[in-house]
C-alpha cells in the first residue's frame, strides 16, 4: 500500500527536451514481471540510449553496508540487491536475488532462503551463500548504524552453497521488509572496493564515480526481473538548485530531483511535468535531555506549542509540506493522530514553561545549513521569542554539527534543528521510530535519552509490536506515537512534499519517489 499524495502537472515537452530519448524509474506496480534473459541488455528500450538525471546530494560512501547518503542510497538501489527488495513507490516487498516470493518459514524464529538460480555478480562470479553472510556481518558490525533496524536478527548462516538459514532473536513480523537492507556484495569485497565504488547483483552495475558524476551500464550477468532499459545511465551530480533547474529546462539531464517549490512554475511552463508527493522527510528539533531545562518534557513541549508551524510551511516552504499531527504523515497507512498535537499555541507554550519553573530561558539553537532549514530558522527564533525563549542560531554543516556538538563527550549543546529521512530504508513503523529512538548513537549520544523511563516504555511496545500483526499490531503503535508526542527528545515539526521534475513524453512507466533519492528500476523509454 503506497502512502504517497501526488500532485502533477504536465504539458508537451519542450523541443529541445524531446529531441532526447531516455528511460526512467518504474511506475511502482507490481513486481511479477517474468524473469528477463541473462544478457543483461536494455530489453524493450531504444539503442543508443542514455538515462541522465540531476541529484541534488553528494558523498564519498558507497559501501551498500553502511552508507546513509541520499546519493548512494539512490545509486545502490540500481546496483545491489538483498534477497528482497522494496518498491520504492508503494515500499512493497518483492523478490530479488531470492528464489521464491516468501522465505521459507522453519519456526517463528527461523526462515531459510534459496538464492537466484544462475545469479551472478556484475564481475561475472557466481553469488553463493557465503556472500549473503558475509554481506550480514557487515551490515551489523558493531558502531554500524543498519544494527538497530536488523537487531531482530540472531545470525545468518550458510545451509548450504546456495541456501541461507535465517535465525532471529524473536518473532518478527516484517522479516521480508528488513532483508532488503541487507545488499548481497562479494565475501572478497574491500573496504575500499565497496566504499569507492561496490560490485553487486543487480541490472546496472558503476562504470566511474567521481565528484561530478555516477556512470553506469547495463549487468550483462543479470538475471532478475527488471533489466536495464537503456545502454547506459549517467547521474549528474549538481547539489545547487538553479544549475540544477536549468540543467532539466535546457535538457541537459532529464529527470531532477528535489525541485524547489517556486521554480515549479517555471517548469511547466516549459513543457515539463513535475510531481509533488507528500513522504517522510521532515525536519526535527532534537533537544539534550540530559541539560536543565530540556530535560523536562514540559520545556521540550513548549518548543513545539510556541512555533506557528503552519507559517513557517506557507512562508518557507510554499505549502509544500503538512504539519506533523503524529510521528508519521497523514498519508502513510499506519498513521495516528498523536496525543499532543502541536498547534500554534503560545499561551500553552508560556503555562507549560512557568510549570516547570522556567521563567526566561537563552539557549543556542543549532541548525545544518541545508538552505531549506536555515530558511526555518529566522521565524522559530521570533516565536520562541514571543514565549519569553531568546534563542541564538548557529548554522553549521551536517558533519561538523554532530561531529563538534553532539557527538562528544559530555555534549553541552541545547537545542539542534536538522532534517532526515530514513525512508530511504523502508517505512514500517518500527523502523522509523528505531532510527531516531533505538539503541544507537541518536538516543545514546545525541538526544542521550537512552536511559530514560519514556525510552524504556516506548522499547516495551516495540517490542510486543514486532511479534504482532494487523490491529494489535497498529494500537501498540498507536500507544508509541503517543508516547513520543509526550517525551519529543526529537520530534518533527513538519513533513515535507518531494518534488521531482522531468520529461513525461519521454518515459514509459515512469513515477517518482516519496524519498530522497532516484529510481530507475523497470523502465523504458517510448
Amino acid at each position: 500500500m503506497s502512502f504517497l499524495r501526488r500532485k502533477g502537472g504536465a504539458a508537451a515537452a519542450v523541443a529541445v527536451v524531446a529531441a532526447l530519448a531516455l528511460s526512467a524509474c518504474g511506475s511502482g506496480g507490481s513486481k511479477d514481471q517474468s524473469s528477463a534473459d541473462q544478457s543483461g541488455s536494455a530489453e524493450g528500450g531504444s539503442a543508443g540510449t542514455t538515462i541522465t538525471a540531476a541529484a541534488a546530494y553528494e558523498t564519498t560512501n558507497y559501501d551498500p553496508s553502511s552508507t546513509s547518503s541520499a546519493l548512494a542510497m539512490g545509486t545502490n538501489w540500481h546496483v545491489m540487491e538483498g534477497l528482497y527488495e522494496l518498491d520504492m513507490h508503494t515500499f512493497e516487498p518483492y523478490t530479488a536475488l531470492a528464489a521464491e516470493d516468501e522465505p521459507t518459514k522453519i519456526s517463528d524464529t527461523e526462515y531459510e532462503v534459496s538464492l537466484r538460480d544462475g545469479a551472478k555478480f556484475s564481475d561475472g562470479t557466481d553469488v553463493t551463500a557465503a556472500d549473503v553472510v558475509e554481506s550480514y556481518k557487515r551490515a551489523t558490525a558493531e558502531g554500524n548504524l543498519y544494527g538497530s533496524m536488523l537487531d531482530f536478527i540472531d545470525d545468518v548462516v550458510a545451509k548450504d552453497d546456495t541456501t541461507v538459514t535465517i535465525k532471529l532473536s524473536h518473532p518478527f513480523s516484517l522479516v521480508k521488509e528488513r532483508l532488503s537492507l541487507i545488499k548481497v556484495i562479494p565475501a572478497s569485497s574491500t573496504q575500499e572496493d565497496m566504499t569507492a565504488m561496490p560490485v553487486g547483483t543487480g541490472p546496472w552495475k558503476y562504470d566511474s564515480i567521481d565528484e561530478q558524476k555516477v556512470v553506469f551500464s547495463p549487468n550483462e550477468y543479470y538475471n532478475g526481473q527488471f533489466p536495464a532499459q537503456a545502454d547506459s545511465m549517467v547521474f549528474d551530480i549538481i547539489k545547487d538548485d538553479t544549475a540544477r533547474t536549468t540543467a532539466l529546462q535546457e535538457g541537459t539531464v532529464m529527470v531532477m530531483e528535489a525541485v524547489p517549490a517556486d521554480v515549479r512554475d517555471q517548469l511547466e511552463g516549459a513543457g515539463l511535468t513535475v510531481e509533488s508527493i507528500q513522504g517522510f522527510n521532515l525536519p526535527f528539533l532534537m533537544f539534550n535531555t540530559k541539560k536543565a531545562p530540556f530535560d523536562d518534557a514540559r520545556v521540550r513541549q513548549a518548543f513545539f506549542y510556541a512555533i506557528d508551524t503552519e507559517k513557517l510551511i506557507s512562508n518557507a516552504m510554499d505549502g509544500e509540506a503538512q504539519a506533523a499531527t503524529s510521528f508519521l504523515p497523514e498519508t502513510h497507512p499506519n498513521y495516528n493522530k498523536a496525543k499532543n498535537v502541536f498547534t500554534h499555541d503560545p499561551e500553552k507554550a508560556k503555562s507549560l514553561l512557568a510549570e516547570a519553573g522556567v521563567t526566561s530561558l537563552d539557549m543556542t539553537l543549532l541548525t545544518t545549513d541545508h538552505p531549506w532549514i536555515t530558511a526555518l530558522a529566522p521565524q522559530i527564533q521570533n516565536d520562541l521569542a514571543a514565549v519569553g525563549i531568546n534563542a541564538t542560531i548557529q548554522s553549521e554543516a551536517s558533519a561538523s554539527l554532530y561531529a563538534n556538538n553532539t557527538d562528544v563527550e559530555d555534549p553541552q549543546f541545547d537545542v539542534a534543528l536538522a532534517p532526515g529521512d530514513p525512508s530511504v530504508f523502508g517505512n514500517d513503523p518500527d523502523l522509523l521510530m528505531n532510527w531516531w529512538y533505538g539503541d544507537n548513537p541518536w538516543t545514546n549520544q545525541r538526544t542521550q535519552w537512552k536511559d530514560s523511563e519514556g525510552y524504556t516504555k516506548l522499547h516495551e511496545l516495540l517490542n510486543e509490536a514486532v511479534g504482532q500483526e494487523g490491529d494489535a499490531q497498529q494500537q501498540l503503535w498507536n500507544q508509541a506515537y503517543d508516547l513520543l508526542s509526550e517525551e519529543v527528545p526529537l520530534y518533527p515539526l513538519f513533513h515535507r512534499n518531494m518534488i521531482t521534475g522531468y520529461s513525461q513524453d519521454m518515459l514509459q512507466d515512469y513515477q517518482p519517489i516519496s524519498t530522497t533519492g532516484l529510481n530507475f528500476i523497470g523502465a523504458g523509454v517510448k
